[in-house]
């Protein structure tokens, strides 16, 4: 049997592989996907019968994100975490709201590159994302569950991810431990604006505000400012699907975005970063 990073969703008991079931000492017992991702949602904590994205959103994401648009802000976060763990020889990486794992996939590549021997942890509501990071890092662990419960043991990580993911500060200072990181990353003011301007006819920049969380002492923000143009209109809309704006945009928005051949667009990311206390 393998010790797993997920504790037992009912009891809190570490978990350990045999197979392709997890077990903890209560017998309880999770069966590992074929993909290589576990459901560690219990059912009262499901708002639908099937949480998170669905199949379609996250394959148009995987696309997106697998042409490299984003990459500037996965080597930024990368570097930062190959820095802040140069004391961990295995650093344990959490990745909250992971989606299709190409984040986590990247973090685990340049951990490695480094020589360590990082490992991987990334829960999301999507099964569908889930298939996709189970495959991208065939060495991570995946699960099925929420960022305010996160299945995992108090003081069990050292470093914990979110990107553009729901934050669950409270739940992130229980999991990180004293002297371990979350890096949080977040859109900045001018995100995506020229898209927002074919969407809207008063666009407004992104709110920015850093803010303090109990437990965590703030060390600073990486700012990473690029344009890119997409060139297919698959792009455009993938990117649109990514946002927020997909759900509230009038419908006069969206077809003036269909229409477009091209989009060159500006894209900010911050990413803060805070210290265990």
């Amino acid at each position: 049997m393998t010790a797993s990073l997920f504790r037992c969703p009912h009891c809190g008991a570490p978990l350990e592989r045999e197979g392709n079931l997890l077990r903890c000492p209560g017998r309880h017992s999770f069966d590992v996907a074929r993909e290589g991702y576990v459901n560690l949602l219990p059912p009262n904590q499901k708002r639908s019968k099937a949480p998170g994205d669905d199949r379609d959103m996250g394959a148009a994401r995987s696309a997106f994100l697998e042409k490299g648009y984003y990459l500037p802000l996965r080597e930024a976060l990368a570097r930062l975490a190959v820095r802040l763990t140069r004391d961990t020889p295995a650093p344990v990486v959490v990745d909250s709201g992971c989606g299709e794992g190409w984040y986590t996939a990247g973090v685990h590549a340049a951990l490695t590159q480094a020589g360590r021997t990082p490992r991987m942890a990334g829960v999301d509501l999507s099964k569908y994302a889930l298939r996709r990071a189970a495959r991208r890092l065939p060495g991570g662990e995946f699960a099925v569950a929420s960022v305010y419960r996160l299945p995992l043991g108090e003081a069990s990580a050292d470093l914990l991810l979110n990107v553009f993911s729901p934050l669950a500060a409270a739940e992130f200072a229980r999991v990180v431990r004293s002297g371990g990181w979350f890096l949080y990353v977040v859109p900045s003011a001018r995100h995506l604006w020229q898209m927002k301007e074919v969407l809207y006819p008063r666009p407004y920049e992104n709110p920015v505000k850093v803010e303090n969380y109990p437990g965590f002492a703030y060390q600073g923000v990486t700012e990473i400012r690029e344009t890119i143009t997409l060139n297919e209109r698959a792009d455009i809309m993938a990117l649109f699907g990514m946002t927020p704006y997909a759900w509230k945009t009038p419908r006069e928005g969206v077809e003036r975005l269909e229409g477009l051949d091209s989009l060159a667009t500006e894209i900010g990311f911050d990413i803060h970063c805070y210290r265990r206390i």
